[in-house]
C-alpha cells in the first residue's frame, strides 16, 4: 500500500507539471535501463567468474534475472506514458536580458538578449572570455566574421567516446521502445536473443588471471556488442537484411537470430574448453 500511494504521488505531481517534464523523464528512464541492462549483466558475470562459479547456472540466472528486470521496467514505463497530463500553460521562457550560456562551462562565450526570447534576431551583447563586451544591433546570422565569434561557442569538450556510448545507448532505448510498441513477442524475442549473446561473452571474463584487466575486456566487448547492434538496426541494414531474406523471414528477426548464431558458437567454444581443461586435469 505504501509504494501504491508513492507511485499515485508521483503520477499526480509529475502529471500536474508540463508535459515536456514526463516525457523527459521516461526518455532519461529507457535510457537508465539499457545503461542498466549491459552494465548490470557485465558485472554479475564478471562477480560469477571471479567467485569461480559454475558458468550454466550462473549464466541462467543472470539471463532471467535480466528479462525480468526489463519486462518490469518496460511495463511500468508504458504506464507512465499513459498519464495523462494537467493543463500546461505557456510559460515564457525568460524576459529582457536573457542570459544564454553553457552550463557546464561557466567561461564559455555568453549571449545577453536584451528584448528577450521574443525577438532573438534583436539587439544583444556577446561576452566572450578575455574580450570586452561587443554590442549587436541585430543577429549577424552565418557571417561569423561580423562578430569575430568563434566557431563552437557553445560547444561540449566530453571525449567522443563518452558522447558515441550515449548516443547508441539511446538508439538502443529507443528500439527497445518501438518493439514495446510492437508487443511483447517482438520484444521478448529481441531482448532475449540479445541477452543470451552478452551472457554467451562470460568467457572472455576468464582470459586472465586480474580481475580488473577481465573487466576491462568485458567493458570493451561489450561496446562493441553495443556497436554492432546500432549496426544492425540502422535503415541501411534493414535493407540489406531484407533484400537477402526476401520475405521468406521477417525482418526483425535478423538481429536475433544473428545473436543467438553467435551465441551458440560462444557457448560451444566454452564447452570444448571446459572439455579440455578437464581432460588435462585427468590426466594429470
Amino acid at each position: 500500500m505504501r509504494l501504491l500511494a508513492i507511485r499515485l504521488e508521483w503520477i499526480r505531481v509529475l502529471s500536474g507539471r508540463p508535459e515536456s517534464l514526463l516525457t523527459d523523464f521516461i526518455a532519461a528512464a529507457r535510457w537508465a535501463m539499457s545503461f542498466a541492462l549491459y552494465g548490470g549483466i557485465l558485472l554479475a558475470l564478471s562477480y560469477a567468474a571471479r567467485g569461480k562459479m559454475a558458468t550454466l547456472p550462473a549464466v541462467i540466472c543472470v539471463t532471467l534475472l535480466a528479462v525480468g528486470f526489463l519486462c518490469g521496467v518496460n511495463w511500468g514505463l508504458g504506464n507512465w506514458e499513459h498519464v495523462p497530463p494537467a493543463a500546461v500553460q505557456e510559460q515564457q521562457v525568460g524576459g529582457p536580458g536573457l542570459i544564454l550560456g553553457n552550463s557546464e562551462r561557466p567561461s564559455s562565450t555568453a549571449l545577453v538578449l536584451l528584448r528577450g526570447p521574443g525577438e532573438p534576431g534583436g539587439e544583444r551583447v556577446v561576452a566572450i572570455p578575455g574580450r570586452p563586451l561587443q554590442y549587436q544591433a541585430e543577429f549577424a546570422g552565418r557571417d561569423l566574421s561580423l562578430a569575430s565569434l568563434p566557431q563552437t561557442p557553445f560547444g561540449d569538450d566530453s571525449p567522443w567516446f563518452i558522447k558515441s556510448l550515449a548516443i547508441d545507448l539511446r538508439l538502443n532505448a529507443e528500439h527497445l521502445r518501438r518493439l514495446s510498441n510492437e508487443g511483447l513477442q517482438p520484444f521478448l524475442t529481441y531482448t532475449g536473443a540479445l541477452i543470451l549473446f552478452l551472457c554467451s561473452l562470460s568467457f572472455i571474463l576468464k582470459f586472465s588471471a586480474w580481475p580488473l584487466a577481465n573487466l576491462f575486456l568485458g567493458c570493451l566487448a561489450f561496446r562493441g556488442v553495443l556497436a554492432l547492434e546500432t549496426f544492425f538496426n540502422s535503415p541501411e541494414m534493414q535493407g540489406v537484411f531484407g533484400s537477402f531474406l526476401q520475405n521468406r523471414l521477417p525482418v526483425s528477426l535478423a538481429a536475433p537470430l544473428i545473436f543467438c548464431g553467435v551465441a551458440i558458437l560462444a557457448y560451444l567454444y566454452s564447452f570444448l574448453v571446459y572439455l579440455a581443461k578437464r581432460q588435462s586435469a585427468n590426466e594429470i
